[in-house]
């Protein structure tokens, strides 16, 4: 698609809090402070302004009767307002901003040219920022782990953590995805987050020097009982290469069975999502696209996988979005792998980013549903587990894996031709695990 990037990323569920973490778009509110006074008017009243005939000139025929209010509203901005002069960019990347946000879709978005790059530069693997793993799901961005020897754990951030300020802005109202975005920068740049900790009397202050955090989007290990492990956090351009490199290794180890680790990744490509599905289903559809017109695009399986007939048991959680549903809808569908943890985010929707002039960010803009290949839409509704295995905040603060050990016992069933299997939820609830990237 020449001068757009088709992407699934997870609207979500946390992401890695990188400079380049993965994108998704919610709509900004703001709340002004009452102060109990009336606002002070001005006595002068004018009537409506002119529109120039530049601003005529440079409006399509066919519209302007309907951009009159705007170039209107332009003009007394820039003839009234205390504050001179006006920063034009500044007001042209608002209108941008007021005009996807009025669509009313949380996927689409203006992503102004900091955050564009930022999230260009996460799918392509490189990462700058406070590196933790977060919630985006409640009224604000909250903490769930940040990771070992980052800037975030280095700062003292614990899980649990609601970020209600950053820089000095006040996020009530703020969706918690728009404050993620505010947080990502360039290595060497300071942010300020001002949380709110459970039993502390009065938020705390944590100024973090952003940095260089490297993550690999795909890594393998073998695990005891001879199983081989895949974990899987994102879906970006090196992700399939890296995959293939991990899996070789895995391979030549003769695994009996191996556990792919969906857990907190937030999606990526629909390329790549079709690409790593590739490698364990051999043929047949991985997904449909299907257009606001009612067309639909069918993606197939490569058949150029490595790994198409060894048993799977898949690992997901709440933060397992878009292109990581498409691989595990896929393999539950074509009953290649046993769905292990809670249910997934639920984010089966399609965005191209397309960039805009003069480097002013791009248009991420929602053009299509995706289905499995059982034709279903998880749009809002999430994949349902077949083992369902929950993680309660004192397993995830305590290193322990209760997911994890469910889905090597859940395997080994499988090979031992025993009955999967079946765990309870837990009477904790599940703590939203994000990825921040």
């Amino acid at each position: 698609m020449n001068q757009t990037t088709k992407t699934i990323l997870g609207a979500f569920v946390g992401l890695i809090l990188l400079a380049g973490a993965f994108s998704s778009g919610f709509i900004t509110g703001h709340l002004m402070p009452g102060t109990g006074q009336l606002p002070v008017l001005s006595d002068f009243i004018p009537g409506a302004p002119d529109v120039q005939p530049e601003q005529e000139a440079a409006t399509p025929d066919e519209l302007g009767t309907l951009f009159a209010p705007f170039w209107e509203a332009w003009n007394v901005v820039h003839d009234q307002y205390v504050e001179q002069p006006i920063n034009d960019e500044l007001l042209m990347q608002g209108a941008i901003r007021g005009m996807m946000d009025a669509l009313g879709d949380q996927q689409t978005f203006y992503m102004e040219p900091q955050v564009y790059e930022n999230e260009t530069s996460s799918l392509q693997g490189r990462y700058e920022g406070i590196g933790a793993y977060v919630d985006t799901e409640g009224d604000y961005l909250t903490i769930v782990s940040p990771i070992e020897g980052s800037p975030a754990d280095q700062a003292g951030l614990m899980p649990g953590d609601k970020v209600i300020a950053i820089d000095g802005e006040d996020l009530t109202g703020v969706a918690p995805e728009e404050a993620r975005l505010k947080v990502l920068g360039p290595e060497g740049t300071q942010v300020n987050l001002t949380v709110a900790r459970e039993g502390e009397p009065a938020p705390i202050e944590f100024t973090i020097t952003r940095a260089k955090i490297e993550i690999r989007s795909a890594e393998g290990k073998m695990l005891e009982d001879n199983l081989g492990y895949l974990d899987i956090n994102t879906f970006g351009e090196q992700t399939t290469r890296e995959l293939r490199t991990a899996l070789d290794d895995l391979l030549k180890q003769n695994p009996r069975g191996i556990i792919i680790d969906l857990r907190n990744n937030p999606g990526g490509y629909l390329s790549t999502s079709v690409e790593v599905a590739s490698e364990f289903i051999d043929e047949g559809v991985i997904l449909y696209e299907e257009y606001g017109d009612g067309r639909r695009e069918e993606h197939r399986a490569l058949g150029n996988g490595q790994a198409t007939d060894i048993p799977l048991v898949v690992l997901i959680n709440e933060g397992s979005a878009s292109a990581s549903e498409i691989l595990a809808g896929a393999l539950q569908d074509y009953d290649r792998a046993t769905l292990v943890g809670v249910k997934s985010f639920g984010k089966g929707s399609v965005q191209n980013w397309v960039p805009l002039s003069n480097n002013q960010g791009a248009a991420r803009v929602t053009i299509a549903r995706w289905l499995t290949p059982d034709e279903r839409l998880i749009d809002h509704l999430g994949l349902e587990p077949d083992v369902v295995v929950e993680m309660p905040p004192e397993d995830f603060e305590t290193e322990r894996d209760p997911q994890l050990d469910a889905a090597v016992q859940t395997l080994l069933a499988i090979l031992e031709g025993n009955a999967i299997p079946t765990s309870q939820p837990t009477s904790i609830p599940a703590f939203t695990a994000t990825p921040v990237q």
